[in-house]
């Protein structure tokens, strides 16, 4: 195996520290300080790329997680759909159109009801979908 090209990197250490430097060189076994400090840089750039490994880790869990309830929010809202549209096929196939002559006069108590019904829904909701629900009704005045 080819020796590798070495650097020479000069650091100035203040006689406090480079004593404790030496110290802990011989404490802990390495044959001169040099060796202690490029074990020290091994292991604090190792320890960063671990820490940014873990980090990135947690943010791909807390993705999944987020898309796994998002993926149930929208089968609920699906869900709630064919509900709704199974529940309207059924009650536009039952209920007999008004006669001719109070057609209009059905029409307008139909809309009065709903607007009822739109007030009703939107007192029982909160946050974003009261505010639908208030968009909802300003539509309807304004028509």
């Amino acid at each position: 195996m080819p020796k590798q090209k070495v650097i020479v990197r000069s650091v100035r250490l203040d006689s406090d520290l480079n004593g404790r430097v030496a110290r802990a060189a011989r404490e802990h076994g390495f044959s001169n300080p040099s060796a202690f400090i490029r074990e020290a840089l091994r292991r604090a750039i190792s320890s960063q790329e671990t820490a940014a490994e873990a980090a990135e880790q947690r943010i791909a869990a807390s993705i999944d997680r987020a898309m796994s309830e998002i993926r149930k929010v929208r089968r609920v809202q699906q869900a709630a759909f064919a509900f709704a549209d199974a529940q309207i096929k059924m009650l536009l196939t039952c209920v007999a159109e008004p006669p001719r002559e109070v057609h209009d006069q059905a029409i307008a108590r139909g809309k009065l009801r709903y607007d009822r019904f739109l007030k009703s829904v939107g007192m029982g909701m909160v946050g974003d979908s009261a505010a639908a629900i208030r968009d909802l009704l300003n539509r309807a005045q304004e028509e």
